[in-house]
C-alpha cells in the first residue's frame, strides 16, 4: 500500500486533476515533479484548508482552491 499523501491524502496524486492556475488539467504527482515549489505550497494549503478535492460526475478526482480566497484575489 502507498504512503498517504500530504495533498491528497489517500487517494493516489496521479489520480488527482489541478482545476485551478497555470497547471490546470496536470495530476498533483507531475505538479511534485516539474514544480517542487508549487507542490510544497500546495502542501500549506491543504493544511490552511484552502484546497480540497472533490469527484466530478465523471468519476475523476478535481484539486479545487477555496471559491472565497479565488474572489479575493482577483
Amino acid at each position: 500500500m502507498s504512503s498517504i499523501s500530504p495533498v491528497t491524502g489517500v487517494i493516489e496524486e496521479h489520480e488527482v486533476i489541478i482545476d485551478f492556475g497555470q497547471y490546470e488539467g496536470k495530476s498533483v504527482d507531475q505538479i511534485k515533479a516539474v514544480d517542487p515549489d508549487l507542490y510544497n505550497q500546495l502542501v500549506q494549503e491543504k493544511e490552511n484548508d484552502n484546497i480540497a478535492i472533490r469527484r466530478n460526475k465523471d468519476k475523476t478526482f478535481r484539486l479545487y482552491m477555496n471559491p472565497l480566497l479565488a474572489r479575493s484575489n482577483n
